[in-house]
């Protein structure tokens, strides 16, 4: 893989466990699935018209294969979001909207492959 992860949102977004101090202003929820082969090592969220990054959402913790993780309290709004796989590759999904109570995002294998074509 090179330095690009792409994550589709598909219908709704991801599952993680864990909570969100820079986002804690709002109730709803993200979770983030991870059904890649590769482990989600960081996770950053910027608005859509700022051009800097918010901190890494995970700080420690990793979403491991088969593991999801759960954001508490994202704010309602169109969202960049960038992920970090294992290897070190990024990938940045543009114009995410989330306004939920909770909504679901899922990475699998083809995502992230497909953001490394697209950026090669």
């Amino acid at each position: 893989m090179s330095n690009s992860i792409r994550l589709i949102v598909l219908g709704s977004l991801l599952a993680l466990l864990g909570s969100t101090p820079a986002f804690a202003a709002s109730k709803s929820k993200v979770i983030v699935v991870n059904k890649s082969s590769w482990a989600i090592h960081e996770m950053y969220f910027s608005p859509t018209d700022e051009t800097e990054w918010g901190d890494d959402q995970l700080g420690k913790q990793t979403i491991e294969t088969g593991e999801q993780f759960t954001l508490t309290g994202i704010p309602c709004d169109k969202w960049d979001v960038k992920v970090v796989d294992e290897d070190g590759d990024e990938c940045v999904v543009e114009n995410v909207a989330l306004c939920a109570d909770t909504d679901k995002w899922v990475i699998n294998d083809s995502d992230l492959l497909g953001c490394q074509a697209a950026t090669e």
